[in-house]
């Protein structure tokens, strides 16, 4: 059997699983949840493919900065047919188009939040990502091609040392960067954020460009994986207005990671009761909200 036959009858019976899957759901609803998971998967795969090609035409043209900002709208467009599944972007001030360089900063809530990005990421615009990922198959060199900004975090102890080169290319490339300051998925059920890390505050003040936060609302009534829950809908994501860093220093770094996630709960929480139509008090939170504990893994998202 040839290589292209083989895919042909993988694809047919995946297809096949997930049609049947879906139609089963009318009966069972966990079945959805397969349904969707199986379509994601298959679309990322997809988008992933379509992105290594892309990611090759486009530095050859000079145009690498427009690689993921390009293989993120094929992922929303294939979602949106595979899963019905979007995010609806509300930038009133056009902030995605206007303001560059800058770190833009989300909160972090499933692996869904891929689509997110898909859906809101500006053009000259990158994910971050530690250097060590430059050297590995497919991965890094999508990454490279594509115009990451990557992190040194090997040969220094402090957030500030290993966001400089990051910075640096943010300048000269004229870059923005997005990063999820939680530093690791919430997975909750309610909004809530878990403190936040500091490293892209460090970033954004030694680049000295503006920090824009990305809010999205709570969405576990589309995707809460600890109940095999996975349906259809559209959940509503916020930029909000730009914080500037002009003048401030690393001293003022604690503040300014404190600030602006207080800012993004009290979104998160607005955003959430309008898709929930009830109101929703705003979750305590524990210190500051902010990682104190020292050393480079520790203030990087």
């Amino acid at each position: 059997m040839s290589f292209y036959s083989a895919l042909t009858y993988f694809l047919g019976g995946y297809t096949a699983l997930v049609i049947a899957l879906y139609m089963l759901s009318a009966v069972f609803p966990v079945a959805a949840f397969g349904a969707r998971t199986l379509a994601a998967y298959i679309s990322l795969i997809i988008c992933a493919i379509y992105g290594a090609l892309a990611s090759i035409v486009l530095r050859v043209l000079g145009r690498e900065q427009i690689a993921q900002w390009t293989t993120g709208r094929a992922f929303k467009y294939i979602m949106g047919a595979t899963t019905g599944v979007t995010f609806e972007i509300i930038d009133p001030k056009h902030h995605l188009e206007t303001v560059r360089p800058a770190v833009f900063v989300g909160n972090h809530q499933t692996e869904l939040d891929v689509l997110m990005l898909g859906c809101m990421f500006p053009k000259y615009c990158s994910v971050t990502a530690k250097k060590s990922l430059k050297k590995m198959p497919f991965l890094g060199w999508f990454m490279t091609l594509s115009g990451t900004v990557f992190i040194d975090r090997k040969n220094t102890k402090d957030a500030r040392g290993a966001m400089a080169g990051a910075a640096r290319e943010i300048q000269q490339r004229k870059q923005s960067v997005y990063m999820f300051p939680e530093g690791t998925r919430s997975y909750a059920k309610e909004p809530e954020l878990l403190p936040f890390k500091k490293g892209a505050f460090h970033l954004a003040v030694q680049a000295g460009v503006p920090i824009v936060p990305v809010v999205v609302a709570n969405y576990s009534h589309v995707l809460y994986i600890k109940n095999f829950v996975f349906k259809s809908g559209k959940i509503p994501v916020k930029v909000l207005d730009p914080i500037p860093t002009t003048g401030l220093t690393a001293e003022d770094v604690d503040e300014l990671t404190r600030s602006t996630r207080d800012l993004m709960l009290k979104e998160m929480v607005a955003l959430t009761e309008k898709v929930r139509n009830k109101p929703i008090a705003v979750p305590a939170t524990k210190g500051d909200g902010v990682v104190h504990a020292s050393g480079v893994d520790a203030t990087l998202s």
